[in-house]
């Protein structure tokens, strides 16, 4: 059995027919929402960074949202190797202590706990990112319109309330709730269209960096919104993942491959998309993408025969170690992935890719 399934659009498809798959051809990398799902994605990580990307020197457009932002913010570091699994590491090892008295941290606790980590990750480095001379960060984050322009005990559920409606007739009404903000590297384009839904681009810096990640992993309820981020318009910030999912978007790629390491072949629009089964099918916006995604059945030999999520922290609610102990199985097992993608690109079999 293998761990890696490979899929591909059509005109991805045609273009390894013709020309095999090199480290040259990539233009851009998605880096989906998804929480400790990305856990699995590490080894790929490590490989497209440390070894295959380098042997290419095109510039590459990396767009992510909440933990896809947070990886991919990695790979622009000067040891993107060392980053990645410190990363791996410390999600693993987390450990949220409640204190004596509450049942459960609040979400200004957890966002405490979480910005005071973010800091202490890229403390002096952010430079680093920022000055990439080849890799362009785009973090993408959902400001809050209107109702949900602030955060607030009632109007917060409220307007979520009326985002879901909204967003079940027709995924572009959700613009009048939420906009996508995309926090960009200095003097970077945006790598894809921006018709399907409300977009604003605003320069990353030195300055609104940690608040912009920490907005774009700020999950609605569990964590608080990160409000009036330097350099961007006013407002309440919340996870990027809210207007784009994993990141199905109209990419700007008319020669090259959008290579997205996923944790899944579907690739959602929105999180508020999750259970609209219709929007799970692949689009044109997908005909230039490969997609790297776990075989379902690989999954089920993971522990609790699944993918690592944020039910365990309910699910080892009085065991953290425990936890920690599948977490860390389950992302070494996944080096599979990666040792099976660099096995096929030896070879770039078509027969082996799958459609989207």
């Amino acid at each position: 059995m293998k761990a890696l399934r490979i899929h591909a659009g059509p005109l991805a498809r045609r273009h390894i027919e013709d020309q095999g798959l090199g480290p040259q051809d990539v233009r851009i990398i998605p880096g989906a929402a998804g929480g400790p799902k990305g856990l699995i994605l590490g080894p790929i990580d490590r490989f497209l960074f440390g070894q295959w990307l380098p042997r290419s020197s095109q510039p590459v457009d990396l767009v992510g949202a909440s933990i896809g932002a947070w990886r991919l913010a990695n790979g622009c570091l000067d040891n993107a190797v060392q980053a990645f699994g410190d990363f791996e590491q410390g999600y693993i090892h987390q450990q949220f202590e409640v204190p004596a008295g509450q049942k459960r941290l609040t979400a200004r606790q957890v966002s405490a706990q979480f910005g005071d980590g973010l800091r202490a990750f890229y403390a002096g480095r952010v430079t680093q990112v920022l000055s990439n001379p080849r890799y362009r960060l785009h973090v993408v984050t959902a400001r809050g319109r209107h109702i949900l322009g602030r955060e607030g005990a009632a109007r917060t559920p409220f307007g979520y309330l009326g985002a879901f409606i909204a967003n079940s007739v027709r995924r572009k009404s959700l613009g009048a709730w939420l906009e996508r903000v995309v926090f960009s590297t200095p003097g970077a384009a945006l790598p894809f269209a921006t018709r399907d839904f409300r977009t604003r681009q605003v320069t990353l810096s030195e300055a609104n960096f940690e608040a912009a990640l920490q907005a774009s992993c700020s999950i609605p309820f569990m964590l608080e919104a990160v409000h009036d981020i330097p350099g961007a318009p006013p407002g309440a910030y919340w996870d990027g993942g809210i207007t784009d999912y994993h990141l199905h978007l109209a990419y700007d790629n008319p020669d090259g491959i959008v290579l997205y390491p996923h944790f899944q072949q579907a690739v959602v629009p929105g999180w508020l998309d999750k259970g609209l089964k219709w929007r799970h099918r692949a689009t044109h916006f997908l005909d230039r993408t490969v997609v790297l995604a776990p075989d379902p059945q690989w999954v089920a030999t993971l522990p609790d025969g699944k993918l690592p999520d944020r039910t365990d922290f309910v699910r080892y609610a009085q065991d953290g170690m425990a936890r920690s102990k599948a977490w860390a199985r389950a992302a070494a097992e996944s080096q599979r992935l990666a040792d099976e993608f660099a096995g096929w690109l030896e070879k770039c079999d078509p027969g082996e890719l799958r459609p989207l």
